[in-house]
């Protein structure tokens, strides 16, 4: 049973400023005018409108007859529509169409859910200098068209759309002159149906992070995959040989490929191989205990899809950095027989979930 229905507005990580970040989502069981959750804003309104000169019916429902002329709707109509946003991290190519859009937003005041101090970042945004301040961290203040809303990530859902429900795990982004930066990764759950989907922000790979955050994040994925959690969205901005010195909290095919194997380790401490979730007894517990080995982990992701977001464009080269990357992911992917199908984000995709 599908339980969402995205469109990828944008996927990459720069220096397009056209291909940024920003994904619309919405219940499968509502049409796009019902509302919808803005998921990062680096790409926006502009981006859409060029998408819909090509692809007019994007939002069409499944019903609708293409053979017949039908109301297709406008960029301006689906930015209307949208109820919150939801921002891993307050970077640029995460929040520019947001910032920029905010004094044309229409209808009705809309939240904008993030950890705290991604908020705070945004509120040195909307400082009346940079840009206008239209945004409140107050309920009653009617007369700003964005609300803060503060996430923490305490294990707990929260709502922030009918229906629909965002578990919050923090994540290494790399560091700077102030400390270490933090980015989000979001378990978008379907309240009706339990099917989630996750979401990660920019981020670090652990084995190169002074303290491993996105290792709970695989704990907490394991026991749902692939019965609930059917796909993952995880950055992958740069292709292989990229060093370490210049990742800037970011990962490569490489580290990709570790952390896709610390989940494939954790699905089967908790599933071991040949053994399906039903058959879990007290004895199969001391098994969980035994660190799976290479051998174990084939097949452990067999179901889940993984899409690539955030690559970023090279100035040179005749194959699209997205083609290089998504190829060189699949390569080691399968060499490891981890069993998950590997997808690349792109913009104008509708992905049904």
């Amino acid at each position: 049973m599908t339980a969402f229905d995205i469109v990828v507005v944008g996927a990459g990580g720069g220096p397009d400023e056209t291909n940024l970040s920003a994904y619309l989502v919405k219940s499968h069981s509502l049409c796009w005018e019902d509302g919808v959750l803005a998921l990062e804003a680096g790409s926006g309104q502009g981006a859409l409108g060029r998408i819909l000169e090509t692809s007019p019916r994007l939002f069409s429902s499944e019903e609708d007859d293409p053979l017949l002329p039908g109301r297709t709707l406008s960029a301006a109509d689906i930015y209307s529509a949208i109820r919150c946003f939801l921002i891993t991290h307050a970077h640029l190519d995460h929040i520019n169409s947001l910032v920029v859009s905010a004094g044309s937003l229409t209808g009705t005041r809309k939240r904008i859910y993030a950890v705290k101090e991604t908020l705070q970042d945004l509120a040195s945004v909307f400082n009346d200098r940079i840009w206008p301040n239209l945004a409140s961290w107050e309920e009653k203040d009617e007369d700003y068209k964005l609300l803060y809303s503060p996430l923490t990530p305490d294990m707990t859902f929260t709502p922030v759309f009918p229906d629909i429900s965002v578990q919050t795990f923090p994540l290494n982004h790399g560091s700077n002159d102030h400390g270490p930066y933090e980015s989000s990764a979001f378990f978008i759950r379907h309240d009706l149906t339990g099917t989630e989907f996750l979401f990660f922000g920019d981020v670090e790979p652990d084995s190169i992070a002074s303290t491993p955050r996105s290792i709970y994040v695989w704990r907490a994925a394991a026991p749902k995959v692939p019965e609930t959690l059917r796909a993952i969205f995880i950055e992958c901005s740069y292709p292989s040989g990229r060093p370490d010195s210049q990742l800037y909290g970011h990962l490569t095919p490489e580290y990709l490929l570790e952390e896709l194997i610390v989940l494939a380790t954790e699905v089967r401490k908790i599933r071991p191989a040949n053994h399906s979730a039903e058959l879990h007894t007290k004895h199969t517990r001391k098994r969980q205990r035994r660190i799976p080995t290479v051998s174990d982990i084939r097949n452990a992701l067999d179901g889940l899809t993984v899409y690539i977001t955030h690559v970023k464009d090279a100035a040179t080269g005749k194959t699209p950095m997205r083609e290089v990357v998504l190829e060189q992911v699949r390569s080691l992917v399968e060499s490891k027989g981890l069993g998950c199908t590997i997808l690349a984000a792109e913009q104008g995709m509708h992905i049904s979930i």
